[in-house]
């Protein structure tokens, strides 16, 4: 920070340097367990209060703040918008009532009648702009007045295109809710684009907390909105839709330029403790050099807390102390993680604890309560409120210290189950241990930190969910037998027993499952062997209990249904499928689909090669690419495969690079084998289909573009140090993997036959379907022109290439002799084989597979 940026709030009865004063300050001997959160550019505000003489205060207040809730209200703006759009198409009978009897209120507003619609909207955008600009420029809000005007301009032109392209792509249906009766209009003037220009203006230049202007100026906006409905001037979907507009364009603004920090800093900080008797000689703000790019970030020495600001500071008497002040906007962050979990979570209650000042008050509760219980805790002297940020202030003597992980014995995972045993006895519950939740005492006893989202008075539910957190998190550390050991002994088999149903993945934080003894398998190891204990009878009826109220895998799943609900309602064309089928010959479909069969199993063959024998599952691999027949109707061909793969090989026990080099090598080498085969049927043949359908120009374009973006990052040097750094490293970890997969000469072979398998059996597939309709063909000519049409249909981003690949088939084999009533029946006959056939026994492979744990 140079002193041009900011000016140390600081007064001594020795005066310090600039230099001295921007340096880095030394850190006290309780060093944070994690970083703090990185603040913005730091410049004095002009309201910040003068530090009294004789009090050392070395801080700075930062003018704006990226709040996180401007992101959330802009994305709840979005689902606002497709709510109106939707309600205006199938609920018009109930918009239109709306606004029928606010017509019939509009004898109130008569004398505007006589008033031009142009007037008073000008009207309105000149009071509101210029109050609010004066009001801003007043207090010298220069770069929140530039963004303001471009959020006005924005809002103006966003409105006019989204008009533009309602009308010009959008039916009856969907323009009929944005006409105001008896004023049809259509272009730029659909959709009003006062209240997105203004909406975006005033959004931008708020929150309306901060300044009066802004509050009546939404308010003289919503009284003109509604006077405009009432006088036909308007529609009610077109105001609401409007508004959205210039909400998302305003918050999504505001989050870039930041908002006004309204929080506690410097001399409001020891004007603030001494509320608690505590009178500050001096005040230091931890500047913390590392960088965590995490939206939550804690510090051992404030409990967790998270985006919290610590400061040291020493009374008149010396006595130590350390300040955790949490401000309102970096505490929407933890607020919506708190939210997140509440709606990821079932049968368990998690807190919701909307400000910071709330989040505060509870957790020193919290502590307090531990504390009456005669468990060590963190030493909370007090908790004050300042303006929009509340302060916990804790004594700095006798703090507690970060726990080394890697020395972590049996002894002390033993004395953390009971710190943990003699809360949940009492109702407490913790409702989120993580690594950094283990501490130590000034003495080297285990303690549990970080008591903020926990609760009382808590149900068996939460109590079994903390146990299953902290063994999870012990046996990352130092293994699942050590685990069980001193959980067995503290604990007992009974409550351990009682655990089973609760091993899930759900339960577990994410930063235990980012340790590095954390696998996939370790809570079905845990899960095992406590079931060993109990007895027969009782182990068999221990079903998991729900706790997940949905996962992305499931959401996955059901977008995948969602979209192939659609594509076949919209893309199936059944009068021509069913003759198709009916015309074929029986015997000849059945061998088109016994080799749609059999080039599942030549994939399997190609996957199965790379794997290690020991997880080699012939069957499971079979399914896990009979389910890429389902994702083929919700992802682009060659996608889904990749995607199942990938997820495959994560459930066997592979981990991300090497899984990943796995599903590249054997993309690799299905795709070399496609080229070959193409390459090498096509010479043979004499053909020269091939020459004439390869995209040479656009793939150069393509590969220039490509090139040309990669040589002008590596020219700018931060983007070229950041390529080098950050991701270089990656890219030669997952080339090192790459190669030694491909490097094996046994799995290589493995691979390239069943490659071969899978692209012959593909291509005699459509041999099959030609003779269904007495076309005999060469079956060598046949497999070459089918692979050449279907990877150039393929390559059309579509699910599974649909449209394109039916085109390209039907084009290529209809140019080489086939009639073209012939190749469209044989084209029909083959996507239902190979394509609509596999959409519901991939579904039930993909179920197959999920209800085992290996998709």
């Amino acid at each position: 920070m140079s002193q041009s940026e900011a000016s140390m709030l600081t007064t001594s009865t020795q005066t310090e340097s600039a230099a001295a004063s921007s340096s880095p300050q030394p850190q006290s001997p309780m060093q944070p367990q994690s970083p703090t959160t990185p603040q913005p550019p730091l410049t004095p505000t002009s309201s910040a209060p003068s530090p009294q003489p004789g009090i050392r205060i070395e801080d700075v207040a930062p003018e704006r703040t990226h709040d996180f809730a401007d992101l959330m209200h802009a994305a709840t703006a979005l689902l606002i918008a497709v709510a109106v759009v939707l309600m205006g198409v199938y609920l018009r009978g109930f918009t239109s009532g709306v606004e029928s009897d606010a017509h019939n209120a509009s004898r109130a507003f008569d004398w505007l009648l006589n008033m031009p619609i142009s007037v008073i909207q000008q009207l309105t955008t000149f009071i509101i702009v210029v109050g609010v600009l004066a009001h801003m420029l007043i207090g010298r809000e220069w770069l929140q007045s530039c963004v303001a005007v471009l959020a006005l301009f924005g809002g103006y032109v966003l409105i006019r295109v989204l008009a533009l392209a309602l009308s010009q792509f959008g039916d009856a249906s969907l323009l009929a809710p944005f006409y105001a009766i008896g004023t049809p209009t259509a272009g730029s003037g659909l959709l009003p684009d006062l209240y997105a220009g203004i909406g975006a203006f005033l959004t931008v230049a708020g929150p309306r907390r901060l300044r009066s202007t802004v509050r009546w100026g939404w308010n003289v906006l919503y009284v003109v909105a509604v006077a405009l409905v009432v006088l036909s001037w308007h529609s009610v979907s077109g105001v609401l839709v409007s508004f959205v507009v210039g909400r998302v364009i305003g918050m999504l603004l505001r989050f870039l330029a930041g908002t006004q920090n309204k929080g506690a800093w410097g001399q409001e900080i020891v004007d603030a403790v001494r509320a608690i008797d505590v009178h500050l000689a001096s005040l230091t703000r931890r500047q913390d050099d590392k960088n965590d790019a995490g939206v939550l970030q804690t510090s051992l020495d404030d409990d967790l807390i998270e985006n919290s600001r610590i400061y040291d500071a020493v009374d008149e008497a010396g006595r130590r102390y350390i300040i955790s002040v949490l401000d309102a906007q970096l505490h929407n962050a933890g607020y919506f993680n708190q939210i997140w979990q509440w709606l990821r979570l079932t049968g368990v209650s998690m807190r919701r604890d909307r400000s910071a000042s709330t989040a505060n008050h509870h957790h020193l509760a919290m502590i307090l309560g531990l504390a009456h219980l005669g468990l060590p805790t963190m030493q909370a002297y007090g908790v004050i409120d300042s303006g929009e940020s509340s302060l916990l202030v804790f004594e700095a003597e006798g703090m507690a210290r970060p726990c080394d992980l890697d020395t972590l014995s049996d002894k002390d995972a033993a004395a953390v189950m009971r710190y943990l045993d003699a809360a949940n006895a009492r109702g407490y519950t913790h409702r989120r241990i993580t690594p950094g939740s283990l501490a130590r005492t000034s003495d080297g006893a285990m303690m549990l930190a970080g008591w903020h989202n926990g609760d009382c008075a808590s149900s068996s539910a939460n109590i079994a969910l903390d146990r299953v957190q902290l063994l999870s998190l012990l046996a990352s550390l130092i293994g699942v037998e050590r685990t069980l050991a001193a959980a067995r002994s503290v604990w007992g088999d009974d409550m351990l027993i009682s655990l089973t149903p609760f091993f899930q993945k759900v339960a577990v934080p994410y930063a235990t499952r980012a340790l590095p003894g954390w696998n996939k398998q370790l809570l079905g190891q845990l899960r095992t062997t406590i079931d060993a204990l109990a007895p027969d009878d009782r182990a068999e009826s221990t079903e998991p209990v729900t706790l997940s109220r949905f996962s992305l895998r499931s959401f996955a799943i059901i977008a995948m249904g969602i979209v192939a609900v659609a594509v076949i309602f919209t893309q199936l064309q059944p009068d021509e499928v069913i003759h198709a089928v009916r015309s074929a010959k029986i015997g000849m479909a059945f061998l088109c689909f016994a080799f749609s069969i059999l080039a599942w199993v030549g994939a399997s063959v190609s996957l199965g090669a790379f794997m290690d024998k020991g997880k080699r599952q012939p069957f499971a691999l079979f399914c896990s690419q009979a389910a890429s027949g389902f994702t083929a109707v919700s992802m682009p061909a060659g996608v889904g495969p990749a995607f199942v793969n990938l997820q495959y090989l994560r459930k066997s026990g592979y981990r991300g690079a090497a899984a990943t080099a796995i599903m590249s090598a054997t993309w690799l080498v299905q795709a070399l084998a496609t080229i070959v085969l193409i390459l090498g049927i096509g010479i043979f043949t004499g053909r020269d289909t091939l020459s004439g359908m390869i995209p040479g120009p656009t793939l150069i374009v393509v590969i220039g573009i490509v090139a040309l973006a990669f040589s002008a990052a590596m020219i700018i040097p931060p983007l070229r140090r950041l390529l080098v750094v950050k991701y270089l490293p990656i890219i030669k970890a997952y080339a090192r993997q790459l190669v030694e997969v491909i490097s094996q000469p046994a799995k290589m072979t493995g691979c390239v036959l069943g490659s071969l398998m899978l692209n012959i059996t593909t291509g005699l597939g459509f041999w099959a379907a030609l003779l269904a309709f007495g076309h005999p063909t060469n079956p060598m000519e046949t497999i070459f022109i089918f692979l050449l049409a279907n990877t150039l249909g393929s390559a059309v981003p579509t699910p599974g290439g649909l449209g394109a690949v039916e085109a390209a088939l039907l084009f290529a084999f209809s140019s080489v002799g086939v009639p073209a009533a012939v190749a469209l029946s044989a084209t029909l006959l083959y996507r239902v084989c190979f394509y609509w056939l596999r959409i519901p026994l991939g579904a039930l492979a993909m179920k197959w597979l999920d209800r085992r744990n290996l998709i």
